[in-house]
């Protein structure tokens, strides 16, 4: 297979990844914070009634970042299409560099729950915060920081996704230097 179906294909496994991180980081969120699915995102997705609450923050999930994998991806992708002489390493380093953002984007969301708690049980932020119809406070706390921050991450992903890519333009070069360096012996 060519470089450029491969660019296609690493911008669809990108959107896939995205969207099934996204789902399973609903599960992990709505575990935390219920009330900020219930009384926030179902209605700002247009989640049907009847609709199981755990569905529902799946849907939520995959709707809100399948995405983002593309638009992340897209510079490395590119990149690589470009710098990686070699389309099967070209291919290896965009499954990296969707890896590590997905990595990055789960250690973002950890970090935000990690602060969230922080937050609920200090109340530091409760003077800059208003909390009105809608999600509980703490709920807002945990699941709103948690979302944030996997965005945070992710966004840290996109220049981390080109270190998978520098990498194997390195490698490509190298295998082509030990190549000729053979073929001259």
């Amino acid at each position: 297979m060519g470089k450029f179906p491969i660019f296609f294909l690493l911008l669809i496994l990108a959107a896939l990844a995205a969207a099934l991180f996204g789902a399973a980081h609903n599960q992990l969120s709505y575990s935390v914070g219920p009330t900020y699915f219930t009384a926030f995102k179902f209605d700002q997705f247009q989640i049907a009634e009847g609709t199981s609450d755990r569905i529902g923050a799946a849907i939520v999930g995959l709707r809100a970042s399948w995405w983002m994998g593309p638009l992340i991806g897209l510079p490395a992708f590119l990149y690589g299409l470009f710098a990686v002489p070699q389309a099967r390493t070209y291919f290896a380093a965009g499954l990296g560099a969707i890896f590590v953002v997905i990595l990055l984007a789960t250690f973002g969301a950890l970090t935000g729950l990690l602060g969230g708690l922080v937050a609920d049980n200090t109340g530091l932020l409760d003077a800059y915060l208003t909390f009105r119809d809608g999600p509980t406070r703490s709920d807002f706390l945990r699941a709103g920081f948690m979302h944030d921050a996997s965005y945070l991450g992710g966004a840290l992903g996109l220049l981390a996704a080109f270190i998978p890519m520098r990498r194997a333009r390195q490698i490509d070069h190298l295998r082509a230097q030990q190549g000729g360096a053979d073929a001259a012996t």
